[in-house]
């Protein structure tokens, strides 16, 4: 990564206002925020408001403190005035989960305030009547809060209502929307056709921005293969071509532009202007033989954000020109495709060999480390063989102008060839389960070589090459490829050999090269030819257990990534995980959650990339994996492992094999339009299991230089219902909330992070038993304690209520570990009053106990209470485990 380390920043990060100062929460200075949240605008279905204020302070001088807090608003922009903050009830204070410091304090404070459309609102603060007044923006940088009345439903009828000035050279058409709460449309202008092989271009204006929009969000192309988010206020200014653009309007409605790509053989972006218009900018790749030449973007409006971006993804599939070509090859496979359970490749722990093993990769040192996790007992069914086990020539500076010579792997790393490797690490290491190698779409960064053996058996091409527009990938200039006639036939033969070989996976990556030729002809002809034989292989031998890597180009996006008509894989949704590069592991995460903002309609499951367990973000890369959704991998050096934090991410299941618990929903910002830098969490939302049954999760990452605390209402956990009572777990200390419900004075979590901290918050919906001995007895199946997403190891969860007086809880789980069950009655209970069977048989209750942090918790430890009664896991993935009690 030569050019990268000293200037991150400047490559990856939008530009921002300068942060405050680092500290921690052992500063002496005040920290707070306010709930709807200073810097950020915010849409409210009701023109009452509660604003509440958490300012945690020093206790050194706890006793000499009378702070005093004024909120200096505005209401429906008239005049500003001020108003006191006033504490709150102990009854309604915010619950605390997490440990708090000795030296600092927490005070929670509100002021209601009504309005019609609008409040603009900060504060200032000061420590008693002898201190001066300090504003928060001169504190902490942060900007005035926005909060505006959001409309009840959608008034527009033609684009046109909000797009005052529509460039007229576009044909716009309504358009029947899948997403609900929402109005669709597309917009249609023709791209000149390419000429002497030279693509067609055009720049054409779309409209100027809707009226009084407050933020805007973007998803832009991070130079050739990634996307990356970007946010903004004040006028449109986009840096880089995007993919998407979003604006958050004065009356809480969102529009979503969507540029499409691979129809008709044109890819689009989104551009602006220097006055802040929206632009597109097409170019086209057909010619006269394919005379349709369109640049299409879709528009929707929605009162809920994600309904809108949903509703321009979903219709885009229907977009397309052609059949899915793919789609029409994979009907003729038949029997060849290898039948598997594609979520294995998924669900165990992997480890890759690129940033812990590195360039000089050999079968000993994959050997060596396999042997030196073992040594350590971190059990993983998965491995990857990263980058460097080709054969590949030598010429060219670096190893991006290097090309492929053959099929088999390197004799100097590999002597005996790839079988003999793979089957050397199976018969050492047989807990693994997937074993898949590295390759580029074109066979090398290079391509094919053009004195190798694979030249002489394929019919090949050479093509110009665009520059990829990174320092650190300087590619060739002209590069050798398999022609269309044989690229089919080249995959099939190189995924044949890799399935001899026992390889059962693949990661794909450099797939961005295929956008990088030049010639409008080959772009036309052959790149979605090599997704297409990519894809009809991978499904043969590999059953789609891949990983689509350097893939988000807009042509990847939308032809490969978006079609519902083959099984999901794995997309890598950001680019590399660097672990040298300090400043680039906050950014990762946050790449990773907002690019899943519009990556989480895709048929895809999005693959966060591998991490390091021992790090300065090593916790927070591994939680943030967690709650992805996606697969969990690292990339350790061998002899470097925290163990202590692998076992809060995988455990084993009674076959041996380990797990990790992928929640059902794809991890995702829940907020878009906040900045990297504008000082606030990042919060990701998922959620497992059915609606309105399952549990949702909350991952907080503070990707500040400065230590924050924030309010976190239960309203904004994905999935929870205002009718529902929940309660809330923090995984730093396995404490739990009294039963809460959203929209209510009580719903209110505080969370305190210092710089690389984290915290994941799990939600569980309680059923509520009406007992003759206790009353209403309120339950819930917290799964198993410890694990960062603990709730996604529950395969099922049955309640009943039996005849006999008792009730039942009939639970499936995916591994071992110790079981959590809220009970709200427990404390008036004993050990002695549960019945806890495994396989129907009772366990010891030495093994059942009230966890120590929550006195409303029973634990049981369903790994101990396998090993002391000896039960046979040989025909169980699964464990089953059956708690009773009478009521």
């Amino acid at each position: 990564m030569a050019g990268y380390d000293d200037d991150f920043d400047a490559v990856y990060v939008p530009r921002a206002g300068a942060s405050p100062n680092k500290e921690d929460h052992n500063s002496v200075k005040p920290i707070l925020q306010t709930y709807p949240p200073l810097g950020q605008a915010t849409p409210v279905g009701d023109g009452h408001i509660n604003i509440r204020l958490v300012l945690q302070t020093s206790s050194h001088d706890e006793k000499e403190d009378q702070w005093e807090v004024l909120l200096w608003h505005s209401i429906d922009e008239s005049g500003w005035s001020e108003a006191p903050f006033h504490q709150v009830d102990k009854h309604n204070e915010p619950h605390i989960l997490q440990d708090v410091s000795v030296q600092r304090i927490n005070r929670f404070y509100e002021v209601p305030v009504d309005f019609q459309r609008s409040l603009k609102f900060t504060l200032k603060f000061r420590q008693n009547s002898r201190s001066p007044w300090v504003w928060v923006r001169d504190e902490h940088g942060f900007d005035d809060a926005i909060i505006v009345r959001q409309v009840t439903q959608l008034q527009s009828k033609d684009l046109g209502d909000f797009l005052g000035d529509l460039n007229p050279e576009w044909e716009v058409k309504g358009c029947l929307s899948e997403s609900p709460g929402t109005q669709l449309w597309s917009l249609k202008a023709s791209i000149p056709l390419a000429t002497d092989d030279v693509s067609g271009t055009r720049s054409i204006r779309i409209a100027s921005p809707p009226a009084s929009f407050l933020r805007w969000f973007a998803l832009v192309r991070q130079k050739a293969p990634w996307i990356a988010p970007r946010q903004g206020r004040g006028q449109l200014a986009l840096q880089e071509d995007a993919v998407l653009c979003a604006f958050l309007g004065s009356d809480g409605r969102h529009v979503v532009f969507l540029a499409v790509s691979s129809v008709d053989n044109v890819t689009a972006v989104l551009q602006s202007d220097s006055d802040g218009a929206l632009l597109a900018y097409g170019r086209s790749d057909a010619d006269a033989d394919h005379p349709k030449s369109e640049c299409t973007i879709l528009v929707a409006e929605g009162i809920d954000f994600n309904h809108a971006v949903a509703a321009v993804t979903y219709y885009s599939r229907k977009l397309r020109s052609q059949p899915y070509t793919a789609s029409e090859k994979e009907t003729k496979i038949g029997d060849e495709v290898k039948t598997q359970w594609y979520q294995k490749w998924n669900d165990g722990l992997g480890y890759c060999t690129w940033n812990s093993l590195g360039q000089d990769l050999t079968e000993n040192t994959i050997l060596n480390a396999l042997d030196d996790l073992a040594r350590n007992d971190i059990n993983i069914s998965t491995l990857i063989i990263d980058d460097n086990w080709q054969s590949i020539d030598t010429e060219g500076a670096n190893p991006f102008q290097r090309s492929l010579l053959d099929f088999e792997a390197n004799t100097a790393g590999f002597p005996d060839g790839l079988k003999a490797t793979v089957s050397r690490i199976k018969k050492n290491h047989p807990n693994i389960l997937h074993i898949g190698v590295w390759h580029a779409l074109l066979g090398y960064w290079g391509g094919i070589s053009p004195n190798g053996k694979l030249a002489k058996s394929y019919e090949t091409i050479e093509l110009d090459s665009e520059r990829s527009g990174r320092v650190d990938l300087p590619l060739k200039d002209k590069i050798t490829t398999v022609s269309k006639d044989d690229v089919g036939r080249f995959y099939k033969d190189f995924y044949a050999f890799l399935e001899d070989a026992g390889i059962t996976a693949v990661k794909t990556d450099a797939q961005f090269m295929v956008d990088n030729w030049s010639s409008a002809s080959a772009r036309r002809e052959l790149l979605n030819e090599y997704f297409d034989a990519w894809i009809i292989a991978s499904l043969i031998h590999f059953s789609m257990d891949v990983v689509s890597c350097m893939s988000l180009f807009p042509q990847a996006v939308f032809y490969s990534q978006l079609q519902p008509t083959r099984p999901s894989f794995r997309v890598r949704t950001s680019d590399d995980f660097f672990p040298h590069i300090l400043d680039s592991h906050a950014w990762h995460v946050w790449a990773n959650a907002q690019n899943c903002i519009f990556m989480q309609y895709l048929n895809i499951i999005p693959d966060w990339d591998m991490f390091q367990s021992v790090g300065d973000y090593a916790g927070f890369h591994a939680a943030a994996r967690c709650v992805s959704g996606g697969p969990v991998y690292i990339t350790d050096v061998p002899g470097k492992h925290d163990l202590e934090l692998l076992k809060q991410i995988a455990a084993t299941n009674p076959l041996g094999r380990s797990t990790v618990f992928r929640p059902s929903v794809v991890g995702r910002s829940l907020l878009p339009f906040a900045g990297y830098k504008d000082g606030l969490f990042l919060q990701i939302g998922s959620y497992h299991g059915a609606s309105g049954t399952g549990t949702s999760i909350l991952g907080t990452f503070n990707v500040s230089d400065r230590a924050l605390t924030e309010l976190i209402p239960l309203s904004i956990f994905p999935g929870v219902a205002s009718s529902t009572h929940y309660v809330v777990r923090a995984h730093s200390t396995g404490r739990v909330t009294a039963p809460i419900s959203p929209n209510t004075a009580q719903e209110f979590v505080t969370c305190s992070l210092d710089v690389q901290g984290y915290e994941i918050f799990s939600v569980y919906p309680l059923v509520a038993i009406q007992s003759n001995k206790y009353g209403e007895v309120s339950i819930a199946n917290l799964g198993l304690l410890g694990k960062m997403t603990g709730c996604a190891a529950v395969i099922s969860n049955r309640i009943e209520s039996r005849s006999n007086g008792r009730l039942l809880i009939d639970t499936n789980i995916k591994a071992f570990g110790v079981l959590g069950l809220y009970v709200s009655t427990l404390r008036r209970m004993t050990i002695d009053d549960f019945m806890v069977t495994i396989q129907e048989k009772p366990i010891p209750p030495s093994t059942v106990s009230v966890s120590p942090v929550s006195e409303f918790v029973l634990e049981i430890d369903v790994e101990r209470a396998f090993k002391e009664m000896n039960l046979d896991t040989q025909w169980y993935n699964e464990v089953e485990v059956k708690i009773y009690f009478t009521t």
